[in-house]
């Protein structure tokens, strides 16, 4: 994050009236110490002094002729696009705030997102955007803000067999510890980034690397890590991982015994023994139960490693970056011996990885040892499939945060009863228009895949905390019952016509966008409750 010291420099704004920069409260009262051509902003707890023609130290917050502005615009969504990519217009006439008569769509064409929409801070203050709109005939209202997150973090998903790291390693941005490694899922590693504790509790310089990892990660862009006893990495929201320089292609099809099962039937006859090389369950054909129930005739095998059940193999070798996420780079390495009484020259063994990016096919001598041999293409064949039915390594960025105080209260003044509503499935709650599963238990913790939000979503203030979007969206006597604020309630075509309630009529910036791909409309979708 950039170093400010309380002011910088006022991005250029567009001359086009659509982009105008959102009023959001007049000049405060000035205090003693401060000088004469700078008003407060108290968007978040910094307090920054501004400068006439200057931007606070989040750069979102400016000084315009001594209104206090949000510099970015305001991101509204409409169900259609047209061929040249901007959202269709429906016409539906409304006047604007000097009495001017405006096109908008209708109501359930349209929804606010939070991207751009201001915050409640400090707590006092309802929403910026509380709007009614209409959905299949219903009345609703959609609640708009951006909430200032310090309990916060990031889940990613690692699509790799790759070694990461032990479990519970720190994980370093720039030298600064700004997570841990998580628990591994199937054919994953999980990484836990972020939180309060890292923003918060260490030193301002793990704080600001922290929140400046998180905004990237959250705007889908690329982050360097390193983790302590492992490897070096660059995850990019729906990107494939790049582990130690090399970007990774496949997500495995299964563990070793699960691929064995898988194509146990594609093997028998022309393979006498497969070993499926993995860190988790290393797979042996003619012990393994699929090679029992096709009465495959025993190699005589004799594998490392801990067994588990027949054909099924335990820590075959150490965690790694070779051979099926081992530390190994020759597979036969993990052959102990075969059994003379059981085994036989010419037998034809394959060694195989569990995405088929390794793969070795090997005949036994007179001496019963293993020997390099040209690979046959029906077995080729099988080996690419294996390849073929393993899906893209990604990795997958998840936004965990919880939605606390001057978030309800921008709801609600009794906010206990928007949780309350939320658990009941009464409320639907979205981030940035994008589905958000909202966590059991007590509180909002919601959390969303990054990549099925706007691009640039997420901000920071320099407490140092995130800034992210969400909305809440209900039906008009449900937010009427929970004691929502109605005197704020102002149509969608007010809205679009003024924007926020706080902004005396000014116009607000605005840009239109279309509803993300595979995202359902916002006020249609049922919630994703925990």
């Amino acid at each position: 994050m950039t170093e400010h010291t309380k002011t910088d420099g006022l991005p250029v704004l567009p001359a086009d009236d659509s982009a105008l920069p959102q009023v959001l409260e007049r000049a405060r009262p000035r205090n003693e110490r401060m000088a004469g051509n700078k008003i407060e902003c108290n968007a978040c707890p910094v307090l920054c002094q501004i400068s006439e023609g200057r931007s606070g130290a989040c750069d979102r917050y400016a000084n315009v002729d001594g209104v206090l502005v949000r510099v970015d615009p305001v991101l509204l969504m409409r169900k259609t696009i047209d061929a040249q990519g901007e959202a269709a217009l429906v016409p539906f006439v409304a006047k604007g705030a000097s009495g001017e008569a405006i096109t908008v769509p209708p109501g359930d064409a349209v929804f606010v997102t939070g991207v751009g929409s201001s915050t409640t801070y400090p707590d006092y203050k309802p929403a910026p955007f509380i709007v009614a709109s209409q959905a299949d005939g219903v009345d609703m209202v959609t609640v708009v803000t951006e909430g200032i997150f310090s309990y916060c973090s990031f889940k990613v998903k690692i699509d790799t067999d790759r070694f990461l790291g032990p479990e519970q390693a720190n994980v370093l941005c720039k030298g600064e510890v700004v997570g841990h490694v998580s628990t591994a899922e199937y054919g994953s590693q999980m990484l836990s980034l972020g939180g309060v504790h890292h923003l918060t509790g260490g030193s301002k310089k793990e704080g600001r690397v922290t929140v400046d990892m998180m905004q990237a990660l959250g705007n889908k862009q690329a982050v360097e890590l390193t983790i302590e006893g492992g490897a070096q990495i660059v995850i990019q929201a729906g990107k494939p991982p790049i582990v130690n320089g090399v970007e990774e292609q496949r997500m495995r099809v299964g563990c070793g015994s699960a691929t064995i099962g898988i194509f146990a039937k594609q093997f028998f006859g022309r393979a006498d023994e497969v070993v499926v090389v993995d860190d988790h369950i290393t797979g042996v054909l003619t012990e393994h139960q699929a090679g029992r129930c096709l009465d495959m005739r025993a190699s005589g095998i004799k594998i490392r490693g801990r067994k588990s059940t027949p054909g099924r193999y335990f820590q075959v070798a150490n965690p790694g970056t070779g051979w099926g996420g081992t530390d190994i780079a020759d597979p036969l390495a993990i052959i102990e011996s075969w059994d003379a009484e059981v085994a036989w020259p010419g037998l034809r063994l394959l060694m195989v990885s569990t995405t088929g990016e390794h793969a070795a096919w090997f005949m036994l001598d007179g001496e019963l040892k293993p020997q390099p041999a040209e690979m046959p293409a029906n077995i080729r064949a099988i080996v690419e499939r294996i390849g073929e039915n393993c899906e893209p390594s990604l990795a997958t960025v998840l936004f965990l945060g919880g939605a606390g105080g001057s978030l309800r209260a921008g709801v609600t003044e009794n906010p206990v009863l928007l949780t309350r509503s939320i658990k009941q499935a009464m409320v639907n709650v979205t981030c940035g228009g994008a589905p958000a599963y909202v966590w059991p238990g007590g509180g909002i913790t919601v959390m969303v895949d990054v990549a099925r939000m706007p691009d640039n979503s997420f901000g920071t203030v320099p407490t140092p905390a995130i800034v992210a979007p969400i909305e809440f969206s209900m039906r008009m006597d449900e937010y009427r019952a929970l004691g929502g604020h109605m005197e704020h309630v102002r149509s969608l075509a007010q809205v679009l016509a003024q924007g926020a309630w706080h902004n005396d009529g000014a116009p607000t910036a605005r840009r239109w966008i279309g509803v993300g791909e595979g995202n359902p409309w916002p006020l249609g979708q049922p919630p994703l409750l925990g």
